[in-house]
């Protein structure tokens, strides 16, 4: 092994030291969720017949219900009760602005987004849906072993830049999704993930993770402001003349936020560090109950 191995294998180390600490905590996390009776009625796969609707683009001809479909001049699709796994892709945001904490007793964003967003898939894999991340890395699957990669590759999500865009690669159509970030950093990716992801009639779950101190702005003085990734800073001598100005700006981002999730089908929440955790991981499991209907939003 040469010197400059030394840094890398250092690294892989360490981040191989934070998956069973996060594994253990999503499952103990998970475990305090009681979960009801898995044959909910959704759209899917299964054996008794739901609902038909029409014919949608990605749809397979062997799909359409001729008998239905020759009463009217439309096609449809006869579709049945959800019993069987279903795909669930997660994104989680890498940025380093969620590497940020105001207070060293409070948990990094990142750190709650990803015990989350593991919980929940240990939950969502114990009612037999597959999961999986986002892009080309880790395609939706089940079981045990499964909750181990997602575990391992959330570990690995640091980034270098301040803001990351959600990636849709990977979102099967009619399937559904969780999307864990701060949503601090430009608007319109967000805006072209969530658009792009209902063409394809993905419906899913905003969650977006804050910090207290980035909701209650408690700055006051002379204050330096710098990203966490180095990239940008501004000095003021009076935060305080600063503090209307961004708690107006931040409701506008969480408006802005939950009228695109209505818009598009999905559901929007904020999550702050210093809250249980456990209340978040409930509204997460009863919004994927709920199918991720329209309209439902929340703080």
């Amino acid at each position: 092994m040469t010197s400059q191995d030394t840094p890398l294998r250092a690294r892989s180390e360490a981040e191989a030291g934070r998956l069973p600490p996060l594994l253990a905590r999503a499952e103990h996390l998970a475990g305090a969720v009681l979960l009801g009776e898995h044959g909910r009625r959704r759209a899917g796969l299964g054996d008794d017949f739901w609902q038909y609707r029409p014919v949608q683009p990605g749809d397979s001809r062997r799909m359409i219900d001729w008998r239905r479909s020759a009463r009217s001049d439309a096609q449809f699709v006869r579709e049945r009760e959800w019993q069987i796994a279903q795909s669930v892709m997660l994104w989680v945001d890498g940025g380093a602005s969620m590497r940020f904490t105001s207070d060293k007793t409070l948990p990094e964003k990142a750190d709650r987004a990803r015990l989350l967003s593991l919980a929940v898939a240990v939950l969502l894999n114990r009612g037999g849906e597959r999961v999986g991340l986002t892009g080309a890395a880790l395609p939706p699957r089940r079981g045990e072993a499964q909750i181990a990669r997602l575990a391992a590759a959330l570990v690995l999500e640091d980034g270098a830049s301040d803001y990351a865009s959600p990636d849709t690669r990977g979102l099967p159509p009619y399937g559904r999704a969780l999307f864990v970030s701060d949503f601090l950093g430009d608007f319109d990716p967000v805006r072209r993930a969530l658009t792009e992801a209902a063409d394809r009639g993905v419906q899913g779950l905003i969650l977006q993770t804050l910090d207290p101190a980035e909701e209650a702005f408690p700055y006051r003085g002379r204050t330096i402001f710098e990203s966490v990734g180095g990239t940008m800073a501004h000095e003021t001598l009076k935060a305080s003349d600063l503090r209307a100005r961004y708690v107006a700006r931040l409701a506008a981002r969480k408006d802005e936020l939950a009228a695109l999730a209505s818009a598009t089908g999905w559901q929007y929440h904020c999550h702050h560090t210093s809250e249980s955790p456990q209340s978040a991981l409930l509204w997460l499991y009863r919004a994927f109950d709920r199918g991720s209907v329209a309209g439902g939003s929340g703080t």
